[in-house]
C-alpha cells in the first residue's frame, strides 16, 4: 500500500492552521481572520511556521515578510525587516508591529493594505 505525502506547501498551510486552531479564544478567531485576510490580500503569499508562529512569504525559501504572534496573551501583527515598507512622513521610522486584542473590518482593511505593500 502506498501513501502519498502532502506537498510541502500543503504541509506548511496545515501547520499554520493547526497553530491558530490551538489558540484560546478570542485569539483563535482573530488569528483565523488575520490568516484569511493575509492570504486574500496577497494571492501568491505562502504561509509557514516562522519562529514558532504563522509567517507569510512570497515563496517557501524566501524571507517572511509579515507575521503574527501570540505570546503570553498578547497578539501582535508585524512586518519583517525584509518587507517593502515606506518610511513614515517626517521621521526615519518604518512601521513594524501592532498589538491586537480584538479585530474589526477597519483593522482587517488596514492589514490587507500593509500586506499588499509588504509584498510589492
Amino acid at each position: 500500500m502506498s501513501t502519498t505525502k502532502p506537498d510541502k506547501a500543503t504541509a506548511d498551510l496545515t501547520a499554520v492552521q493547526d497553530k491558530i486552531a490551538a489558540w484560546p479564544e478570542p485569539f483563535r478567531s482573530i488569528g483565523t481572520q488575520l490568516h484569511e485576510t493575509i492570504l486574500a490580500a496577497g494571492p501568491k503569499v505562502k504561509p509557514r511556521i516562522w519562529y514558532g508562529m504563522p509567517g507569510y512569504a512570497a515563496g517557501r525559501s524566501t524571507p517572511v515578510l509579515v507575521f503574527f504572534r501570540l505570546d503570553d496573551g498578547v497578539m501582535s501583527f508585524g512586518i519583517s525587516e525584509k518587507a517593502a515598507v515606506e518610511q513614515e512622513p517626517d521621521t526615519t521610522l518604518k512601521p513594524s508591529a501592532w498589538f491586537l486584542d480584538s479585530i474589526d473590518d477597519a483593522t482587517l482593511a488596514k492589514i490587507a493594505g500593509l500586506v499588499r505593500t509588504a509584498f510589492s
